[in-house]
């Protein structure tokens, strides 16, 4: 018969058995990250790419590590301090290009020199995050980068067709990023820099007469109902793109568990990267297909014109290496082995 004093002690003991068999289960952390982008919400970036890797993240850690995505800099600031709260923990996770802070990023400027990157997305996404896992470590040490890619072809879309070099001339068109101006500004145009969200506002009031963007992008801006012309420029290499990171704050990374971080990592590097070749190789195309139903004129350059414009932009490739060695970096090397990875990956794509 047990006692009075044993039968309280087995209860306690009981009553407290739930506790201990909890503790693994609190131990199996819900993470929940904040991802900040500039595109609105419809955009293909955000449709294709980071709302399918965020659900991928989130399936393979069994729900446990969630992306809660906000577009159109919902988390406020502007899009050039993007990475810069991706240090400083403003966000978790940011998408941005390293080509809003000009000049802070010199190595990865490689791929944006003209004529250099492929017209296909996902050569440039292999051949980038290859280069960035070798080269760009160090240039990224602030954050941790979960891939770093670029789009394919960029177009030239303006309010006048643009078929050759003469029809460049003074035309106000929006680029990206550093050495995108540059390479416009040799070909005559007039290039003016600004994030790719204040391109209709900018169109609208005449401080640009077209802008610089890939197919997919178009149809977020509204692009095509404000220009009716867009230029291609045939084959590769293409005359422009530019780079992309998805970065996360080092503390934050380095905060998860040991089995969320491992889930992250399995979807970082060339996963995320090939992933994010997407919405530019299968949606633009769609884009093209309804701009041109549409009834806009879409012009592609003759490879004699294309071999005009590839010898006037030289002088932006060979003022680049000449910086690049100003600083210490070997950009002859560097271009070098942009150029071999983008033709290692390029090998039987069209």
């Amino acid at each position: 018969m047990i006692d009075r004093r044993r039968l309280l002690t087995l209860g306690a003991s009981l009553l407290a058995a739930p506790a201990v068999l909890r503790i693994p289960r609190a131990q199996a952390q819900e993470v929940t990250l904040r991802l900040h982008h500039f595109l609105p919400a419809v955009s293909n970036v955000h449709r294709y790419f980071l709302q399918p890797w965020a659900q991928k993240v989130q399936q393979e850690s069994g729900g446990r590590l969630r992306i809660q995505i906000f577009p159109a800099m919902q988390l406020g600031g502007t899009p050039p301090q993007l990475y810069d709260q991706a240090r400083d923990g403003v966000a978790d996770i940011i998408w941005t290009l390293p080509g809003n802070t000009p000049g802070r990023f010199p190595k990865v400027e490689v791929f944006e020199l003209p004529f250099v990157s492929h017209k296909r997305a996902i050569v440039n996404c292999k051949a980038i995050q290859e280069f960035a896992d070798k080269h760009l470590q160090d240039e990224f040490k602030e954050v941790h980068p979960l891939c770093v890619w670029g789009h394919g072809e960029g177009l030239i879309h303006a309010r006048r067709p643009v078929r050759n070099m003469q029809d460049l001339q003074g035309l106000k068109l929006r680029f990206p990023s550093r050495l995108n101006g540059e390479a416009l500004r040799a070909l005559g145009a007039a290039p003016v820099g600004m994030p790719v969200p204040q391109v209709p506002e900018a169109l609208s009031q005449g401080v640009i007469d077209g802008a610089v963007v890939p197919w997919e992008v178009v149809p977020s801006l509204k692009l095509q109902e404000m220009v009716r012309h867009h230029t291609e420029i045939p084959g590769s290499p293409t005359l422009y793109i530019a780079n992309f990171i998805l970065a996360m704050n080092k503390a934050k990374y380095a905060s998860l568990p040991d089995d969320l971080r491992k889930v992250l990592d399995a979807n970082s590097g060339q996963v995320a990267a090939q992933m994010a070749a997407r919405p530019w190789d299968e949606r633009g195309p769609v884009v093209e297909e309804m701009v041109r139903k549409r009834g806009n004129e879409i012009i592609v350059i003759s490879e004699e014109e294309k071999q005009r414009w590839v010898q006037t932009t030289q002088p932006v490739i060979e003022n680049w290496v000449k910086q690049a060695g100003e600083r210490g970096i070997d950009g002859a090397a560097l271009l070098a082995e942009a150029r071999s990875l983008i033709e290692k990956h390029g090998q039987g794509v069209a």
